[in-house]
C-alpha cells in the first residue's frame, strides 16, 4: 500500500468501537488513580465499568456495517493494548497499593502483568479454540473476580486481606495461562454483565458513601 494513502493514526479514534474502547481506558485510568490513592472502593467501581465498555466495543464492532478491513485489524490490536493496561497493569497496581508498596508485593505485580502480556500475545496469534471456547481464563475476568473478592475486605484485617489478594492474583495469572477450555461469555451474557456491574456499583457506592 502506498504510504500516501495510509489512514492517519488519529482517524481510527473516530471509529465508534474504538471510541467505546477509549471510554473504557479512561475508566481504567480512574481506577488506577483511585488505587494509587488508596481509594479502593472507587477504584473497583471504575474498573467494573472498564470491563463493561470492553465488552461493548466488540458488540458495536460486530453490528456496524461498512467498516474497513484496516479498521477491524486496528480495533483488535487496540483492544488488546487496552486489555493489558486494564486487566494486567491495573491488578498489579491494586496489589502494590494495597500492600503499601512493600517490596515483596513486586513479584506478584510482575507475574500478573507478564501473564496478561503472554496470554494476549498468544490470543492475537491463535484466537479461540473454537467459536465458543477460550483457552484459559480471559483477562477481563480478572477485574470481575477481584471486584467480588473486595466484597469481603472488611471481614479481614488489612494484613490478612493483602495475603488473600496476593493469592487470588497469582491464581488468576495461572488461570490466564492455563490450557483449561473455558466457554466464551457472549450473546445474552452481556445482560448478566450489565446486571453485575450495576449491582456491584451500587454495593461499593453505598460502602463508599458510608465512609464519608
Amino acid at each position: 500500500m502506498n504510504k500516501n494513502k495510509q489512514a492517519s493514526m488519529l482517524s481510527f479514534a473516530k471509529d465508534l468501537p474504538n471510541i467505546c474502547s477509549l471510554v473504557g481506558l479512561f475508566c481504567t485510568v480512574l481506577a488506577i488513580y483511585f488505587a494509587i490513592g488508596g481509594q479502593f472502593l472507587g477504584s473497583i467501581i471504575a474498573i467494573l465499568w472498564s470491563v463493561l465498555f470492553d465488552w461493548y466495543d466488540g458488540i458495536i464492532a460486530r453490528k456496524m456495517k461498512g467498516r474497513t478491513k484496516e479498521q477491524g485489524v486496528f480495533g483488535v490490536q487496540f483492544d488488546s493494548m487496552i486489555d493489558i493496561v486494564s486487566f494486567g497493569v491495573y491488578p498489579a497496581i491494586l496489589l502494590l497499593s494495597y500492600g503499601n508498596y512493600e517490596i515483596w508485593f513486586i513479584p506478584g505485580a510482575f507475574v500478573i502483568i507478564a501473564a496478561s502480556a503472554i496470554r494476549l500475545s498468544y490470543f492475537n496469534i491463535y484466537g479461540l479454540i473454537d467459536s465458543e471456547t477460550y483457552m484459559g481464563l480471559s483477562v477481563d475476568n480478572n477485574a470481575l473476580i477481584l471486584a467480588f473478592v473486595f466484597l469481603f475486605k472488611n471481614i479481614f484485617q488489612h494484613s490478612t486481606f493483602s495475603i488473600l489478594l496476593y493469592s487470588v492474583i497469582i491464581i488468576l495469572a495461572v488461570l490466564n495461562l492455563s490450557s483449561i477450555p473455558i466457554n466464551k461469555f457472549s450473546g445474552k451474557w452481556i445482560y448478566v454483565l450489565v446486571a453485575y456491574v450495576l449491582v456491584m456499583t451500587s454495593v461499593f457506592g453505598y460502602l463508599l458513601w458510608r465512609q464519608l
